[in-house]
């Protein structure tokens, strides 16, 4: 049986509802913005991207907090898709590009898709490992320590470029902290 090689590095960042206050209880965060690049293994190189903001339906009215932290306008999510038509249009995209692996900055992204999934009764639309990459970043410095996203582009001397809390700048700042240690692991 031959294995199936994967060609890229599938990196999402989400941002969701939030709040600072607990009014939102974390059962009911909704994605809001999907934001995603195909990192290509052979070339390191980003050879596509995805962003889409989502309207939410649980707290369709964003938070001052929610505003603040992602720079996410209620004008952004009150005239984007609801989730079922913006996660088919992910879902399209990254079928486009077979032998994917999908992958994260924590386990966050991965079990809010799950939730949001079951929700909106939608099949989860990966069918590839999960690589957590945070997790990755501290076994590549031999430490238990959990990186934020932040710190870990600042620990390897990287720029954050973007804004910060915005899932496609992070998803791009990823991909750089996800280059730097698979190269250096080459090297």
């Amino acid at each position: 049986m031959q294995t199936k090689i994967s060609h890229y590095y599938l990196i999402v960042d989400l941002e969701a509802t939030c709040c600072d206050k607990k009014t939102i209880p974390r059962h009911e965060m909704e994605i809001i913005e999907i934001g995603a690049v195909m990192l290509n293994r052979a070339t390191w190189e980003i050879d596509s991207e995805f962003q889409q903001f989502i309207q939410p339906v649980r707290h369709p009215q964003l938070t001052d907090f929610c505003t603040k932290l992602t720079s996410i306008q209620q004008q952004d999510v009150d005239e984007a898709p609801k989730f079922i038509e913006a996660i088919s249009r992910f879902k399209e995209w990254i079928c486009s590009f077979p032998n994917h692996i999908f992958c994260s900055w924590g386990n966050y992204d991965k079990k809010q898709f799950i939730q949001d999934c079951a929700f909106h009764n939608f099949a989860y639309p990966f069918t590839s490992e999960h690589i957590n990459i945070k997790e990755e970043f501290s076994e590549y410095l031999g430490v238990s320590k959990r990186f934020g996203m932040a710190q870990a582009l600042n620990e390897l001397g990287i720029e954050l470029k973007g804004t910060h809390h915005r899932g496609i700048d992070d998803a791009h700042n990823i991909a750089s902290i996800y280059r730097q240690i698979q190269s250096a692991k080459i090297s």
